[in-house]
C-alpha cells in the first residue's frame, strides 16, 4: 500500500508521501535513542503538564483534525469529532494518575527478611508502535499517552492510508512541549517493520492489527527477545435473552454493529439470540439496520460512511458473496452499491454455518449475522465458538445469567445489557487469538515498564 491519503468517498488520491530513506529510519532511532534520558529524568508533574498541554491543543484543533480522519478514511465526521475529545480525555487521564498508577509498592519488610522491600516501575525506553487506520487518533493516544507518561520514547508506524494524521501526531507533541525525538512518527512500509523491531535501540512493540500482521510482529519481536502486546481481531458475539428489554437492545445492536462504518475489531458481529425473542428482535434490528443513512462522511447527517479502502470492501463483499452462494439468506442489504466510492450497505444475514467463510472469519464492515439459539448453554457455546476473544455482550434481565455470561464467556471483557466501548479507566486487550496484553487503566501503562524488586538490608 502507497503511503498516501486516498479520499474513500471518491477513490481521488489527495496527497501521497515518499517513504523514509535507511538515512532518514537511522535518524529516527538515533533521536528516539536520545530521548530516553531526558524522558527517563523528567518528573511526573512536568510529563503531565506537556500531556495536558497536547490535550488542550486536541481540543483547538478539534475541527480540523475530525475533518483530516474523515478525509483520510471515511469516519462520519460526528464520530470523528467524539475521536478527538475522547482522545483528549485519555491524554488528561493519564497526566493525572500516572504517578498514582506508577508509585512504588511496599512489601512487608518483615516478609522477606528486609530492613524495607518495594517494587518500583520504571520505563523500558523505546517503544515501537504499530497501529491501524480505523481510529487513527485514538489508537495511537492510547499508546502514547501511557508510554511517554510512565518515561518512555514513542515510535509510531501508522497504517499507511492515514499519513497525514501520523505527521499530525509528531507536530503535536511537539508543539506541547515534549523533548525532541519524544515521539516520532516512522513513514515506512510494512516490509520495513521488521528491521526497526530488531534494532537494539527499541526496546519492546505494541500492534493493533490483524491476526497476521500481530503473528509477523510477535515472531520478529520474539526472536529480538522484546516484549509485545498484540490486540489482534474480533467477531465479538452480542447474547440477547429471553429477559432482555428487546428494543433497546435492537437499537443498541445496529449502533454497536455500524459504529465507525462497521469497522471495529470491538464492534458486535455474531448475534446470538433466543428463539423466544427472535422474530422481535430480528424485525427491530433490520428495520434499524435498513433505516441508517450511508452517505458522505463529511456530512453530519450520514451514519454509515465509505469503508476506508476499496481492498476493505473487497474483502467484506467476498465474505458475504461466499455466504450467499451457500445458502445464507440476505435480510438486508449485501449489494453492492454503483458509483464512486468504497460504500457497502448495513446488511443482515441468517442461515450462517461452519461451511461458510463468514462463519469464522472477521468481517471488517456493517455486516452482522443472526445465529438462533435454544438456550442459554447453547448462546455461550456459540459465543465462545471462534478462535477470537476481544470482546462480548450479553443482553438479560437475570441476575443469575448475566453471572454466568460473566464468568463463562471467553473474552477479554463482557459488558451486560450495553455495547463495548474503550475506555482509559478499564484494561483494554484480548485473548485467543484476539491477541495478548493489555491497553488502558493501569494495566495498559504498567505493560511497559520494567517491574524492579527492591531489596534493602
Amino acid at each position: 500500500m502507497p503511503i498516501a491519503t486516498v479520499n474513500p468517498a471518491t477513490g481521488e488520491t489527495v496527497r501521497t508521501y515518499p517513504s523514509m530513506s535507511d538515512d532518514e529510519i537511522e535518524q529516527a532511532l538515533a533521536a528516539a535513542a536520545a530521548a530516553r534520558p531526558p524522558m527517563r529524568s523528567a518528573s511526573f508533574a512536568q510529563r503531565a503538564s506537556w500531556l495536558r498541554a497536547a490535550a488542550d491543543l486536541l481540543d483547538a484543533d478539534a475541527d480540523e483534525l475530525a475533518a483530516t480522519m474523515t478525509l483520510e478514511m471515511g469516519k462520519p465526521i460526528g464520530a470523528a469529532l467524539a475521536e478527538v475529545r475522547k482522545s483528549a480525555a485519555g491524554c488528561r487521564f493519564y497526566a493525572e494518575q500516572a504517578e498514582r498508577m506508577l508509585a512504588d509498592e511496599p512489601v512487608d519488610p518483615a516478609a522477606v527478611g528486609a530492613r524495607s522491600a518495594y517494587v518500583r516501575y520504571e520505563p523500558l525506553g523505546v517503544v515501537l508502535a504499530v497501529m491501524p487506520w480505523n481510529f487513527p487518533l485514538w489508537q495511537a493516544l492510547r499508546f502514547a499517552a501511557p508510554a511517554l507518561m510512565a518515561g518512555n520514547v514513542g515510535l509510531l508506524k501508522h497504517a499507511s492510508n492515514v499519513p497525514q494524521t501520523a505527521v499530525y501526531l509528531v507536530e503535536l507533541f511537539t508543539r506541547a512541549g515534549f523533548p525532541a525525538g519524544a515521539f516520532q512518527s516512522l513513514l515506512i512500509g510494512a516490509s520495513t517493520v521488521d528491521r526497526v523491531i530488531r534494532d537494539d535501540r527499541v526496546a519492546a512493540v505494541t500492534l493493533t492489527g490483524s491476526e497476521a500482521a500481530g503473528r509477523a510482529v510477535a515472531a520478529a519481536a520474539g526472536q529480538a527477545l522484546k516484549k509485545t502486546v498484540l490486540e489482534l481481531g474480533g467477531s465479538d458475539p452480542f447474547v440477547v435473552l429471553p429477559s432482555a428489554d428487546v428494543t433497546q437492545a435492537a437499537a443498541v445492536a445496529a449502533r454497536a454493529r455500524c459504529q465507525n462504518n462497521g469497522q471495529s475489531c470491538i464492534a458486535a458481529k455474531r448475534f446470538i439470540v433466543h428463539r423466544a425473542v427472535l422474530d422481535e428482535f430480528t424485525g427491530e434490528f433490520v428495520a434499524r439496520m435498513a433505516a441508517l443513512v450511508v452517505g458522505d462522511p463529511a456530512d453530519p447527517a450520514t451514519e454509515v460512511g465509505p469503508l476506508a479502502t476499496a481492498q476493505t470492501r473487497q474483502d467484506v463483499a467476498d465474505l458475504v458473496d461466499d455466504a450467499v452462494a451457500r445458502g445464507a439468506t440476505v435480510l438486508t442489504g449485501a449489494k453492492l452499491p454503483d458509483g464512486p466510492g468504497w460504500f457497502y450497505p448495513p446488511t443482515v444475514l441468517t442461515g450462517v454455518d461452519p461451511t461458510m467463510r463468514l462463519y469464522a472469519e472477521e468481517a471488517f464492515g456493517p455486516v452482522a449475522v443472526i445465529y438462533p439459539v435454544d438456550s442459554l448453554d447453547e448462546a455461550i457455546a456459540v459465543a465462545n465458538g471462534t478462535a477470537f476473544g476481544l470482546g462480548s455482550v450479553v443482553w438479560t434481565g437475570d441476575p443469575a445469567e448475566q453471572r454466568r455470561c460473566v464468568d463463562e464467556l471467553a473474552a477479554g471483557s463482557v459488558t451486560v445489557n450495553g455495547m463495548t466501548v474503550s475506555y482509559p479507566e478499564l484494561p483494554f486487550g484480548g485473548i485467543k487469538t484476539s491477541g495478548y496484553g493489555r491497553e488502558l487503566s493501569v494495566h495498559g501503562i504498567r505493560e511497559f515498564c520494567n517491574v524492579k524488586a527492591v531489596w534493602q538490608g
